[in-house]
């Protein structure tokens, strides 16, 4: 089979080739979907207004913490499949797409029922006012409805990575961006849904992508593909693939629990126009963190597969590209920062007044990006081989265990500015955790590579 051959060639074809293979589709599709967010909040914050922004940046943790199971559940399959594929299992391999499936369908429709029914002290607590308030009700209440669609979406989509067909997720991630603008200008721009339109254009352009996604995975002919017998959930396969998603579910839901605190911090010492600036500065820096996601998405395969086939070599050459590929990406992204972050800001709102807090805070929260590359890839790198341990050890450092911290701290002595260099302080320290931890982990590697050439 064409798909078997593809599967295969990621233990054979040169490492440089196969990375720029998957990491490209992956990061076109992840461009597309950041240019979409920027588009999106643009369309927002000009035709609705700053507050309607604001109340946008309240969504943002909670969306992170729904992603977060959906994150536990595709990162979680499309690794454990990477694996079983590299060991020839294709059986297994077959039965983790169907409880991929299952588990999206349960998981994705319980945690909408329970987000819908507490929702409004849940967005209080992620620091709604009473003027942010309507707004992000608004658009949550019809983000949770579809959240089963966005859970199916995004699991499919890192199945088709893992499934040697990169390019197929990069179809759909275009497909649903494109959708998504096309439908924004429709739902706020003629319509003037507001912010509620933002919304259904989200779950609509999902929803089609979905369609086609589950069409592409009833071929028979592929190698992995929907069939009777896979959908009962399996004990062992629930947790391999748990086990495993643990790492992007705690990722996830620290960064809810950050951009928490965050949004208190600043409406604390800024008030709304600062958790405004915040939403902005984020939405920029996100869309080169999803560049390096990218990045991560094409290594995933190639690193999960070569280390099940037990070919170290191969797994390290694609860890130092992707290293080095990501760093390159983060330094573009703080050049842009460092001269046009004015520029940036213009293209969410016309306040005068937002724009020069959002430049400021842009140049500030993207001050060490060229490090952050670094320290993404390697954490990503030990969830891919299944160290879930050291992956979720990595993400709390610099999440919890720097940032929280630093976020009360040093606001004490610099107010404001204090909530913003509390970014860049974390980002140096869990750059080095993350240095000396991989410089533990490479001495086990090269006597791992020393025992297997002798085999």
């Amino acid at each position: 089979m064409d798909n078997k051959k593809a599967t295969l060639e990621l233990g054979t074809k040169p490492v440089g080739g196969l990375l720029l293979q998957y990491a490209i589709p992956s990061m076109i599709a992840m461009t597309a979907s950041s240019l979409y967010n920027i588009i999106d909040r643009a369309f927002i914050g000009q035709v609705v207004g700053a507050d309607a922004i604001a109340g946008l940046g309240v969504t943002f943790p909670f969306m992170n913490l729904t992603a977060a199971f959906g994150a536990a559940v595709g990162v979680g399959a499309s690794t454990a499949i990477s694996v079983r594929l590299g060991q020839k299992d294709y059986g297994t391999a077959q039965r983790l797409l169907g409880n991929t499936v299952t588990l999206n369908l349960v998981i994705g429709i319980s945690l909408a029922v329970i987000c819908l029914t507490f929702l409004d002290p849940i967005l209080r607590f992620f620091g709604a006012s009473d003027q942010t308030l309507p707004y992000a009700r608004e658009f949550m209440e019809v983000i949770l409805a579809g959240n089963v669609i966005t859970h199916m979406y995004f699991g499919m989509n890192a199945v088709l990575r893992a499934a040697s067909k990169p390019r197929h997720a990069m179809y759909a991630t275009i497909f649903t961006v494109a959708m998504n603008i096309l439908l924004d200008v429709v739902f706020i721009w003629w319509w003037h849904w507001g912010i509620r339109g933002a919304a259904f254009a989200t779950i609509i352009s999902q929803t089609l992508a979905m369609i086609w996604q589950l069409w592409l995975f009833s071929d028979k002919k592929q190698l992995l593909h929907l069939r009777r017998g896979i959908y009962r959930l399996h004990s062992t396969l629930v947790n391999n693939i748990l086990s495993i998603g643990i790492s992007p579910f705690l990722m996830n839901v620290c960064a809810c629990i950050i951009v928490i605190f965050m949004n208190n911090q600043f409406v604390r010492y800024g008030g709304d126009m600062a958790m405004g600036a915040y939403s902005i500065a984020n939405s920029l820096g996100m869309m080169f963190v999803m560049f390096v996601m990218g990045v991560n998405q094409g290594m995933q395969p190639i690193a999960g597969y070569n280390y099940g086939a037990q070919k170290i070599d191969r797994l390290l050459r694609v860890l130092n590209l992707a290293i080095l590929f990501a760093t390159a990406i983060m330094v573009t992204g703080w050049l842009i920062a460092m001269f046009g972050a004015e520029a940036c800001a213009r293209l969410f709102t016309t306040d005068d007044t937002l724009i020069a807090m959002a430049a400021r805070g842009i140049r500030i929260n993207m001050l060490l990006f060229p490090v952050i590359g670094f320290q993404m890839v390697v954490t990503n790198f030990f969830q891919c081989i299944g160290k879930v341990k050291v992956s979720i050890f990595l993400s709390l450092s610099r999440q919890l265990l720097l940032l929280l911290p630093m976020l009360y701290v040093l606001p004490l002595f610099w107010k404001l500015d204090g909530v913003w260099y509390s970014l860049p302080a974390s980002d140096a320290m869990a750059a080095i955790i993350a240095l000396c931890m991989m410089i533990v982990y490479m001495r086990r590697f090269k006597k791992m590579e020393k025992a297997t050439s002798t085999i």
